[in-house]
């Protein structure tokens, strides 16, 4: 069975950290950009963060640039999402997903075109 899981989020003061990870099981992430994305309450899901295949390409959201950082351990079979410097405005459901590509440098981050999803992960911060 395909599956991507999330974990790691919780509750954290405005300021704190958290490390977000998306583990793969039936099926290896070395073909796959990996995106992480969010929704909060009331709100359409947004993208956060996406990675290439390789790892050497991201992008981010313009709203958590210099605060998140994805990365991926392919031998792991598994992305993460450093969070820092985390706002209120971050509380969301956490998800990860996975597009298939034959390209290891490209990167794009659209839900629309992502082949698997995981669950998600609640992330609140909160004072």
């Amino acid at each position: 069975q395909l599956q991507l899981v999330e974990s790691g989020g919780g509750l954290v003061q405005p300021g704190g950290s958290l490390r977000l990870s998306c583990a793969a099981s039936g099926f290896t992430l070395d073909y796959y950009i990996i995106g992480w994305f969010r929704q909060a309450p009331g709100k359409e899901r947004e993208g956060v963060s996406c990675i290439s295949r390789g790892g050497s390409a991201t992008n981010y959201a313009d709203s958590v640039k210099g605060r998140f950082t994805i990365s991926r351990d392919n031998a792991k079979n598994t992305v993460y999402l450093q969070m820092d410097s985390l706002e209120p405005e971050d509380t969301a459901v956490y998800y990860c997903a996975a597009e298939s590509s034959s390209k290891l440098y490209t990167v794009r981050c659209n839900p629309g075109g992502m082949d698997y999803w995981g669950k998600g992960t609640l992330v609140t911060v909160s004072s």
